[in-house]
């Protein structure tokens, strides 16, 4: 999948068409990569979140599911939130609701023309998702959607620091060899 890339660095300075905020269900901003962008991205992407419509009291995205907002200060024009699973052992659709994320972002991307894409390393920081299994489940998803067209001409996963680039890396390499 030549269109995949792994990289290291920090998302909110990727100058991308649109990049993906593993958010939380409120979208109103965290900890970890959601309140890195929320905080380059400025107070307005939090108004814009705001805005939002609730599926429930407090739950703009549920798990699973995705939205799009503006970059506003980001160099990235589209911010996908996506709300990843918590791991709980593997057996409670965890898989499939990260499968979910990864598809419904794609989807989104598609939608709004978004020729260039990058992913964090969608739950797992304090989701507590293992990386290797997460890794597998985003490459499944981005292989699946990419062959339905050519929708895209970048897509990067991005690793913060330089042992989830390794690990990602290392498992992207594997499954493409």
């Amino acid at each position: 999948m030549d269109l995949v890339r792994v990289v290291q660095g920090d998302i909110t300075r990727l100058e991308v068409d649109a990049i993906v905020n593993a958010a939380n269900e409120q979208m109103l901003g965290g900890g970890g990569v959601d309140g890195a962008i929320h905080r380059a991205a400025g107070p307005d992407l939090r108004e814009a979140c705001e805005h939002v419509e609730q599926w429930r009291p407090g739950v703009r995205c549920p798990t699973g599911e995705a939205r799009i907002t503006p970059g506003f200060n980001l160099p990235a024009k589209w911010v996908i939130h996506t709300v990843g699973p918590v791991w709980h052992g593997g057996g409670y659709g965890e898989s499939n609701y990260l499968a979910s994320c990864y598809r419904n972002c794609l989807q989104l991307a598609a939608d709004h023309n978004v020729r260039s894409l990058a992913f964090p390393a969608v739950s797992c920081g304090v989701y507590g998702y293992p990386p290797d299994r997460a890794t597998a489940v985003a490459h499944r998803e981005i292989a699946c959607f990419s062959m339905v067209g050519d929708l895209f001409d970048e897509i990067l996963l991005v690793a913060y620091d330089e042992e989830m680039f390794r690990l990602i890396e290392s498992l992207v390499s594997h499954v493409e060899a």
